[in-house]
C-alpha cells in the first residue's frame, strides 16, 4: 500500500484479494471534490494501473454519500484564476482519459449524492452499482456552464442521445432505480446490498483471466477513445465558460440559496 501513502482525499484497503477499494473522502461535506480531490482523482488511475498486486478496484464514497461535487472555493479559484482554470482542464482531462486507459476493470459502488468529478468516475467505471436511493446530478448547465468532464463522451453511449441531452440539459436528478431503466448504470440494488454487491463483482473479475479482462476493456474503452475529439470540445467550452458571466450568476445562486437569474441572451 505505500504507492498510495501520499494521498490525502482518498482513502485505500484491500476489499478482498487483489481486490482494491478507494474511497472518497472530505469529511462533513459529503466527500465533496476539493483542489486535492480533483488532482488525486487524475493520479490515481495511473498508480492503479502500475499496482501488480492487484486485479480490480472498487470505487465508493465515505459514509452515505458518493461525491457532491466540487467545493465552492474550487470553482471560484477556476474562475477567478488562469493558472487555477489551466490546471484544473489538466486534470480534469486526467481525470477522464485516466479511467478509459486504466488496464484493471474498476467497479463504483454509488449511494447518495453524485455529482461532479465523483460523478466522473463512477459512470466512466467499467461496472457500476448504484443503490436505490442514489442522486446522480450532472448539474454543469444549472451551474452556467456546458456539460464537460465525462458526460458528451459517454452518456449518449449508455442511455442514448435522448436520454443523455434531456438530463444534460435540464440538470434533472436522476435516481438509482431511473439511472438503471435507462440504462446509465450497470444495476441498480437496495441500499444495504450495495458494498456486497459491488465486492461480489470486484472479486469476480479479479478472478478471471486477468490478461483477457484487461484487453476486452482495452478493446471496449475504445469507443470511448474514438469520442475524444468529442470529449475535448466539451472540456475547452466547459471552461471557457467558467471565464463569462453565466457562471458568475450561477455560483451566486448557488450560494444564495435562490434560482440564478441568467441574461435572457447569448452571443453564442
Amino acid at each position: 500500500m505505500q504507492r498510495y501513502a501520499r494521498y490525502q482525499r482518498l482513502k485505500f484497503d484491500m476489499a478482498a484479494d487483489r481486490v482494491l477499494r478507494v474511497t472518497m473522502s472530505n469529511p462533513g461535506k459529503l466527500n465533496a471534490a476539493d483542489q486535492t480531490m480533483h488532482a488525486e482523482l487524475g493520479e490515481v488511475w495511473r498508480d492503479v494501473d502500475a499496482d501488480p498486486d492487484i486485479n480490480a478496484v472498487i470505487l465508493t464514497g465515505e459514509g452515505e454519500a458518493f461525491s457532491a461535487g466540487g467545493e465552492m472555493s474550487m470553482i471560484h479559484g477556476i474562475m477567478d484564476d488562469f493558472e487555477i482554470r489551466a490546471r484544473n482542464w489538466k486534470e480534469a482531462r486526467a481525470i477522464v482519459m485516466n479511467v478509459i486507459d486504466c488496464n484493471k476493470p474498476i467497479v463504483s459502488a454509488i449511494r447518495g449524492p453524485a455529482v461532479g468529478a465523483g460523478l466522473v468516475c463512477g459512470m466512466l467505471a467499467d461496472v457500476s452499482i448504484v443503490s436505490k436511493t442514489a442522486k446522480i446530478i450532472d448539474g454543469h448547465t444549472k451551474l452556467g456552464v456546458a456539460a464537460g468532464d465525462h458526460a458528451a463522451i459517454i452518456w449518449p453511449m449508455l442511455c442514448g442521445m435522448a436520454k443523455a441531452k434531456y438530463y444534460l440539459l435540464t440538470c434533472d436528478t436522476l435516481t438509482g432505480e431511473e439511472a438503471e431503466r435507462i440504462g446509465l448504470v450497470s444495476m441498480c440494488v437496495e441500499d444495504d446490498a450495495l458494498e456486497e454487491t459491488a465486492l461480489k463483482a470486484a472479486t469476480k473479475l479479479a478472478n478471471m483471466a486477468p490478461s483477457a479482462i484487461r484487453w476486452t476493456k482495452h478493446s471496449l474503452n475504445n469507443w470511448l477513445r474514438q469520442a475524444g475529439p468529442i470529449f475535448d470540445a466539451s472540456l475547452a467550452l466547459e471552461f471557457l465558460g467558467f471565464t463569462g458571466p453565466e457562471v458568475r450568476e450561477g455560483v451566486a445562486g448557488f450560494t444564495e440559496k435562490r434560482k440564478p437569474q441568467f441574461p435572457p441572451t447569448s452571443p453564442v
